[in-house]
């Protein structure tokens, strides 16, 4: 892949993920590199002075009011770095924390920080061989930025934190590492500790991977709402884009035509009344997840901004040093929040369409959990209490973290943000959504199958039969555990959902 210059053109998701996920290799913008050393000239001149600059010359957080002597201020870079990384729990994901380090090094590249051009390409250094360091989940309120994961990450980069193993569940120590890339230790100066540590480049990060992976499970849900609108007889009238002009809502348009195209060709949905209006599961489809796809789309906007921004403190402006507070993370956690509630509708939404498919009062003419045989064999009894209860954890999960502010340091820091904290819940809430998915994909193609010789729309059955290709069709009782983790891991990879696409042939996929 081409190289990624940091500091030059705005990140986009895509790049993002290339780097977080992909490995595209990266390098230290020319310009952005002027930028830089201009604004670290500034920050050298400072400290060389007596005057009180915080993160300079001063102690930080509640002891702002502490002058460090000259001798004393390198060491106040790195102690910071020590004291601070005191996170706890389980090590963050891979993708995760290379995501971290990405937006770090693209902030930091803007040139309003006053660190050293080797900073950056250290960062850069680090992603390019593929070292990451072990970087605790629990410790960040959001507001100083994510502090304690970004200090873990600042010490490994130093050379004494330790490195995330290759299994991504241990940790090992950095040093060997280090000597086998032919990389140094880091030497923190003047302002660099505090400019490693004080950004949003946690919740940034958090931002960015879950709208890749929500944009890619709403597709998968609409997969799914497909089959089961076929395997369920829907009316295609609610779907008319005439309908959806007359509300004039763009996500809304947009979700309907996607719905639209995956039924075509369909000989089993419907048109016209004869049997009554559908459930709002299968009638309200454009509405319900037109709605997720506004709240992705809002996202994307908030995330355009942050992972191209200047998020530290203090910022050089030409030959000033301001301080100020682009370190709060307010908007990423309002946003992350948000992105939950909007995702749980997706698995809400899903579960009542697969209570549906497994009900023979409602289903149809479809057999009792979807099993010829039922009475002597439970069929698909269970995987619809596992998509049950998926649905009440996320409904715990969307409960805003952002609402829960606790003041820190001594009342200095006294309204936090607690965005880390949203994104955690909004990754768990992502893993259940793609397990809710799998149960309606596992149930939609046995449904469909069962309409026999009446086949779905082109949408449904290349889902059908991507879904075969991992699960066989239930004769018997058997469990579905493996069948629905196969499908779910898959769906989060993203390689089924790739293999549905490319079997809509000659018929694109909505853009």
């Amino acid at each position: 892949m081409e190289v990624l210059l940091i500091g030059g053109a705005p990140l986009t998701r895509e790049t993002f993920v290339e780097v977080a996920r992909r490995k595209r290799p990266v390098a230290l913008d020319a310009e952005a590199r002027s930028r830089m050393e201009r604004s670290r000239r500034v920050v050298e001149e400072v400290a060389r002075s007596s005057r009180p600059v915080y993160g300079i010359t001063s102690g930080f957080g509640a002891l702002a009011d502490r002058w460090i002597p000259p001798a004393d201020r390198r060491r106040l870079q790195l102690n910071l770095v020590r004291s601070h990384a005191s996170a706890v729990g389980s090590p963050l994901p891979r993708d995760l924390v290379r995501a971290m380090m990405l937006v770090r090094a693209q902030g930091l590249a803007q040139g309003n920080s006053g660190v050293r051009p080797t900073i950056v390409e250290t960062l850069l250094g680090w992603l390019n061989h593929d070292l990451v360091p072990f970087v605790p989940e629990t410790g960040s309120v959001g507001a100083s930025g994510d502090l304690a994961p970004l200090a873990h990450l600042a010490w490994g980069l130093v050379g004494e934190g330790p490195l995330l193993a290759a299994d991504g569940r241990g940790a090992e120590p950095s040093a060997p590492a280090l000597s086998r890339a032919g990389l140094q230790p880091l030497v923190l100066e003047e302002k660099e500790g505090i400019s490693l540590v004080n950004g949003t480049s946690l919740m940034t990060a958090q931002l960015g991977l879950l709208l890749e992976d929500g944009h890619q499970l709403l597709r998968a849900a609409e997969f799914g709402a497909a089959m089961s609108f076929d395997a369920l007889e829907g009316n295609l009238g609610p779907l008319d884009g005439r309908i959806q002009e007359a509300r004039g809502l763009p996500a809304q348009i947009e979700e309907a035509r996607h719905l639209r195209a995956l039924l075509e060709g369909s000989e089993l949905a419907r048109t016209g009344e004869e049997r009554g209006q559908d459930p709002y599961v299968l009638r309200c489809l454009p509405q319900v997840l037109g709605a997720v796809r506004q709240g992705l789309q809002w996202g994307e906007e908030l995330f355009r901004h942050e992972v191209n921004a200047s998020s530290d403190n203090p910022l050089v402006f030409g030959e000033e040093i301001l301080g100020g507070g682009n370190f709060h993370g307010q908007p990423i956690a309002l946003t992350l929040d948000m992105l939950a509630l909007a995702l749980s509708y997706v698995g809400s939404f899903s579960e009542r369409r697969i209570a549906r498919l497994v009900d023979a009062k409602l289903s149809r003419g479809l057999p009792p959990f979807l099993l010829p045989e039922a009475g002597v064999s439970s069929g698909y009894m269970i995987p619809p209490y596992v998509a049950a209860a998926l649905v009440a954890e996320d409904r715990l999960l969307v409960d805003p973290a952002s609402a829960a502010s606790l003041p820190t340091s001594a009342n200095q820091e006294d309204f936090n943000s607690q965005g880390a904290t949203a994104g955690a819940k909004a990754r768990r809430l992502l893993d259940n959504l793609s397990r809710i998915v799998a149960v309606e994909l596992l149930l939609g193609a046995q449904a469909l199958e069962l309409r026999r010789p009446r086949h779905g729309g082109v949408g449904s059955e290349s889902a059908r039969a991507a879904v075969r290709r991992r699960a066989p069709a239930l004769v018997e009782d058997r469990s579905s555990s493996a069948d629905l983790e196969r499908i779910a891991r898959e769906l989060r990879e993203g390689s089924l959902v790739a293999e549905m696409e490319s079997g809509l042939g000659n018929a694109p996929p909505p853009g």
